[in-house]
């Protein structure tokens, strides 16, 4: 695969998830960057923002295997990983699997489970297996996790511990469609009888796991200029020494960062990175990782605007 082959391909992607998620063509642009750099996805946002129909479309329009859990208060872990049964007519222990066992995994309302079943996905998200009664599981090469989490409500909710947090590749922030987009929307509803689903649209599969490897390929041999490797290791330093900023990014950032520039980069087109992709996808990388201290919380800054500025205060390559 080339690099028109690849923006081919993207592009169909991009029309056929887009014929059901109207206003949304960031968040679709952050998922394809996300799942060709092999990095999971937070999705934040508030109710009816296209979040889990999103996720639903991207499975169909990959020929992967998909699966979904709807994360509750009273989900166990073996709820999501599966448990060993025992089987009367074999007389031995058998391994019923749990969704977890899929490609593309749905991780609906994240922040509802408890810390302990939350940090069942911890092994599977960073080393794509999962172990049951002592023994591993691989979930193969291909595994890629949607989560998403509602920011309104807290009642009933548990707080992503910061292990968890750094495991995903970004933190997506979903907002309401602009009112043009809006109108769109509820025009296309209004054709449609009243019982239709627009997330059980038959999607044209445009992607299947071949092709996904061939994608990846493509990725792996985008090489980044030594320019670049410096100006995401400075833009990560500054987070350490940064006085709003508590708790610094981490080396493992900058590794997940300079793989999703070289995504970025392919999809553009390009077999280089430029400066403008670092900055581009710096602050979705890290408002999830960072902690600010209590100054920057007292004046009301967020990690998004700390970023910005440290963006603005470290220089680019030129």
């Amino acid at each position: 695969m080339d690099l028109t082959e690849f923006q081919t391909l993207a592009r169909d992607i991009r029309t056929e998830i887009g014929a059901v998620v109207q206003g949304q063509d960031k968040l679709i642009d952050m998922l394809l960057i996300s799942i060709f750099a092999r990095g999971h996805v937070l999705l934040e946002g508030p109710p009816g923002t296209a979040k889990t129909l999103v996720a639903r479309c991207l499975a169909q329009v990959v020929d992967l295997d998909f699966g979904r859990v709807q994360f509750t208060p009273d989900l166990m872990p073996g709820d999501v990983l599966g448990v060993n049964l025992f089987s009367f007519e074999t007389n031995e222990f058998r391994l019923t699997k749990g969704p977890v066992f899929t490609d593309i995994l749905l991780a609906d309302e994240i922040n509802r489970a408890p810390p302990k079943t939350q940090s069942a996905l911890l092994q599977a998200m960073n080393e794509r297996e999962v172990t049951i009664d002592g023994k591993n599981h691989p979930l193969g090469d291909d595994f890629f996790i949607v989560a998403t989490q509602n920011p309104i409500e807290q009642h009933g909710t548990y707080p992503l511990p910061e292990a968890q947090l750094d495991r995903f590749l970004f933190k997506i922030l979903v907002d309401f469609p602009d009112r043009d987009t809006e109108i769109d929307i509820l025009r296309t509803i209004a054709a449609l009888p009243l019982s239709a689903d627009s997330g059980r649209t038959s999607l044209r599969k445009v992607m299947d796991r071949p092709t996904l490897h061939a994608g990846h390929a493509l990725v792996d041999s985008i090489r980044l200029d030594d320019t670049i490797l410096t100006y995401i290791v400075d833009l990560i330093r500054a987070t350490r020494s940064d006085g709003d900023i508590q708790h610094g990014a981490s080396t493992r950032v900058a590794s997940a960062l300079a793989g999703a520039v070289r995504a970025k980069a392919a999809l553009d087109g390009r077999d280089y990175a430029i400066p403008d992709d670092v900055q581009a996808l710096l602050i979705p990388a890290m408002r999830h990782r960072l902690v600010l201290g209590p100054g920057a919380e007292i004046e009301g800054h967020t990690t998004d605007d700390v970023l910005r500025t440290v963006i603005n205060r470290t220089d680019a390559p030129r």
